[in-house]
Parts: C-alpha cells; structure tokens; sequence
C-alpha cells in the first residue's frame, strides 16, 4: 500500500505544484467524468469549474502539504487525506485545510471522482 500513497500523492501534487499549470487533457485524465468538489469556503464545484479554473489560472498558489494517509474504501477505491496550506512570499502559512480525496482505479488509470477542504488551523 506504500507504493499506491506515494503513486496517489504524486497525482494529487500534480493539481497544486506551484509554478506549473496542468493542461486541460491531463486534467481531464486526473479527474473523472463524475468528479465534483466541495471546497475550503464549503461551495460546490463540478469537474468542469475545476478544470476551467486550474487550466486557464496564470499562477498556483505555493500549496505546501503533508500527513497523507491511505485508507481503501473498496478494491479499486482509495481515500487520501492529508493537511493543507498555502505558503505567503514571505514564508508564513495560511489557509490550513484538511483535505480528503476519493480516488477510482480506471481503465484509465487512477483518477479522482471527489474532493474536499474543511479549513483548519495551520501546523
């Protein structure tokens, strides 16, 4: 199960790695057709909303994260979680969030089907 956190954990770090922006095709591979969010603020985004945003942004936020862990839910269904923050330039932390991802072993590959933030403090 070593190998599948640090597999999962790489293809979550591809949707927040700072200074590089995912194209549209490989966040459509990323994220299944039935993907949707609900987001630090507690609003609903659909797949399409994500993809928009996180392919077009001109700039990603210096997402720092860590204390993932792996449960699977099913034979091909994991549950990634881990906490959250985004670095300022000035190096402190801000917008602590716990964060749970649902992932799906595809014909594909693993993809996400659903996320979420809930704020908290930040470590």
């Amino acid at each position: 199960m070593t190998d599948l956190l640090a597999h999962l954990q790489a293809l979550e770090s591809e949707l927040h790695h700072p200074g590089v922006r995912c194209s549209r095709e490989r966040l459509e591979a990323l994220l299944h057709p039935d993907f949707h969010e609900v987001g630090r603020s507690g609003r609903p985004y659909t797949r399409e909303t994500v993809i928009a945003h996180l392919a077009d942004s001109a700039t990603q936020p210096d997402v720092v994260a860590s204390a993932y862990s792996l449960q699977m839910l099913a034979p091909e269904v994991a549950l990634l979680s881990y906490q959250s923050a985004e670095r300022e330039p000035a190096g402190s932390l801000v917008l602590g969030a716990r964060r749970s991802s649902v992932w799906l072993q595809t014909p594909v590959g693993w993809q996400m089907v659903y996320h979420q933030g809930t704020p908290s403090p930040t470590e």
